[in-house]
C-alpha cells in the first residue's frame, strides 16, 4: 500500500514562492504516476501537474511557466516548485500516486490515485 505525506504549504504574499514535497512510502517504481492536485473552497479538485512514466511532465495551463514538478526517484519524493504565486492559487494541495505506467498520468491519477492528506497554500494580495 502506497502512502503519501505532503509538506511545505504555508501562507505567502502574492509574487512569493513555495516548494511542496510529497514523501511516498510503499512500492512505487520510477515509472509509476505521481502528481499534484488542488482544491479551493467551493470548487472541484483540479489537476495541477504530473510526472509521467517516460519522465515527461504535464502541467496545467493556469500554472505553466510558474510551477515546476520534479521527482527524486532515489528518495521517492515528488516536488512542486511554485513561483509567482497569486491569490487564485490558494487551495489545499494534494499529492497523488498510482501504480500505473502511462503518458497520461494526470487523468489516471484523478480516477485511480492514492491521495495524501493535503497541505494548505494560502496566497494573500
Amino acid at each position: 500500500q502506497v502512502k503519501l505525506v505532503e509538506s511545505g504549504g504555508g501562507s505567502v504574499q502574492a509574487g512569493g514562492s513555495l516548494r511542496l514535497s510529497c514523501a511516498a512510502s510503499g512500492y512505487l517504481a520510477s515509472t509509476h504516476c505521481m502528481g499534484w492536485f488542488r482544491q479551493a473552497p467551493g470548487k472541484e479538485r483540479e489537476g495541477v501537474a504530473a510526472s509521467n512514466s517516460d519522465g515527461s511532465t504535464t502541467v496545467t495551463d493556469s500554472v505553466k511557466g510558474r510551477f515546476t514538478i520534479s521527482r527524486d526517484n532515489a528518495k521517492n519524493i515528488l516536488y512542486l516548485q511554485m513561483n509567482d504565486l497569486n491569490p487564485d492559487d490558494t487551495a489545499m494541495y494534494y499529492c497523488a500516486a498510482a501504480q500505473r505506467t502511462t503518458l497520461f498520468c494526470l487523468s489516471v491519477l484523478k480516477v485511480s490515485g492514492v491521495w495524501g492528506q493535503g497541505t494548505q497554500v494560502t496566497v494573500s494580495s
